[in-house]
């Protein structure tokens, strides 16, 4: 079977560099912008502002499954030492619950967009805040992954090949 697979380059990778940052920065920074979107529409009562936050989220949402496609794809080719099992493992299951949280207050912003479109509740508003932290958590994990553990990086995927890590 591992005929018809294409080779791992330095970074353990059958394409020329890790796509999942790409696409979750692309993610990260859709949420964040819209949380801060209904923030500012909602105390300065522009409603604009709402639309913006709205199609900020409808596109993270789509987006994020994309992120976990190419994440899953990468982890298990990272073939991660001990010390990095667990964040690993924790950020994966994170990232399937972002997922779910992100679609899910998307469909709740969908319900508050078609039945008060000029207002937003502040339980979304607190929503959005626990969001946020969700996120600032998962970036955490990201960070430590490529930067302290290495996935993915040549010296980290070269130690490894030589039975070093």
């Amino acid at each position: 079977m591992e005929n018809y697979l294409p080779p791992l380059n330095n970074h353990n990778l059958p394409y020329p560099d890790t796509i999942h940052p790409i696409v979750v920065h692309f993610v990260i920074a859709m949420v964040l912008f819209a949380v801060l979107c209904d923030i500012i529409g909602y105390f300065t009562k522009n409603s604009r502002l709402f639309e913006v936050s709205w199609w900020n989220m409808t596109i993270a949402t789509v987006s994020i499954f994309i992120a976990i496609v190419f994440g899953q794809i990468e982890a298990g080719l990272a073939n991660p030492y001990i010390a990095a099992v667990s964040d690993l493992n924790t950020h994966t299951i994170i990232g399937w619950a972002l997922s779910g949280i992100i679609a899910t207050i998307t469909g709740w912003r969908y319900v508050i967009r078609l039945r008060t479109p000029d207002t937003l509740p502040t339980s979304y508003l607190g929503a959005g805040l626990v969001l946020t932290a969700i996120v600032c958590f998962q970036i955490y994990l990201g960070d430590k992954l490529v930067w302290i553990y290495g996935l993915h990086s040549e010296s980290v995927v070269e130690a490894t090949r030589q039975g070093i890590l």
